[in-house]
């Protein structure tokens, strides 16, 4: 694919991570092969995680065409950045057609991204994935690499502040590469989910201590934080998308 914008845009995040004095942590990175196609399945604790993400690749010299969903590409200004990136738009009502286009990218040799928690978990943990992740790279016939993100909910997440101060750590972790078949969707989705927290269990130990004090809200309580239990935040998800349809109905109402 040609890339007009994605290099200028990565040259002016990296020179925004420098300016944030974020100091980074790669693990892993060698298992993204320079070519050919690959699925990075990530993990989702913040909105800016498809920025952070795409980071695992960057020593393989990969850009992650990443799965995002529809109301990002139809922002005035963020949908014509996506597109110029060639990142995947996803309908969470009809994710057919972004299945296929997820497909197509990784026969044609892309490296492909995808958070297969779909939304962003509130307790920081691995919530249930749906086995869309399996099931595209089995058709694809490509290689299935977990990915972990840790400390870029600490810049912007959902329920908290934003906090741009300095001098945070962002760890990243590329686990094994994993070989779906499809035979068995949903048991090679909890494959990936078990490899996903393995990992994320080993990046928040090799986290720096000093960064994530006991009772630190982005930590989770099983490490001694204050982060919902997944329970909690099943709960909190329920009731916003409540909230969201009560919103929607609302304001379909006001047009009649």
């Amino acid at each position: 694919m040609r890339d007009f914008t994605y290099p200028s845009i990565i040259t002016t995040a990296k020179g925004l991570f420098r300016a944030l004095g974020l100091r980074f942590t790669m693990t892993g990175t060698e298992h993204v092969p320079r070519e050919g196609g690959v699925l990075l399945a990530c993990n989702h604790i913040g909105y800016a995680d498809f920025v952070f993400g795409g980071l695992a690749a960057n020593p393989s010299g990969r850009k992650v065409r990443f799965m995002a969903k529809r109301e990002i590409f139809d922002h005035k200004i963020a949908g014509p950045v996506m597109r110029s990136m060639h990142h995947i738009r996803v309908d969470r009502a009809d994710g057919l057609d972004s299945f296929h286009e997820a497909v197509r990218y990784l026969r044609e040799g892309e490296a492909v991204g995808i958070f297969p928690e779909a939304t962003i978990s509130r307790s920081f943990q691995i919530k249930e994935i749906k086995s869309g992740a399996v099931r595209i790279a089995a058709e694809a016939g490509v290689p299935l690499l977990p990915v972990i993100m840790w400390g870029t909910h600490r810049i912007i997440t959902k329920d908290h502040p934003k906090d741009f101060s300095r001098g945070k750590t962002i760890a990243l972790a590329v686990g094994e590469p994993l070989h779906p078949t499809g035979e068995d969707p949903v048991g090679e989705a909890a494959e990936l989910k078990a490899a996903l927290q393995k990992l994320l269990d080993e990046t928040i130990r090799a986290y720096p201590a000093a960064e994530q004090p006991e009772g630190s809200w982005w930590l989770p309580k099983s490490y001694g934080g204050s982060a919902p239990t997944l329970e909690e935040a099943e709960v909190l998800d329920a009731n916003e998308k409540r909230e969201r349809a009560a919103r929607r109905a609302a304001k379909r109402a006001a047009k009649k």
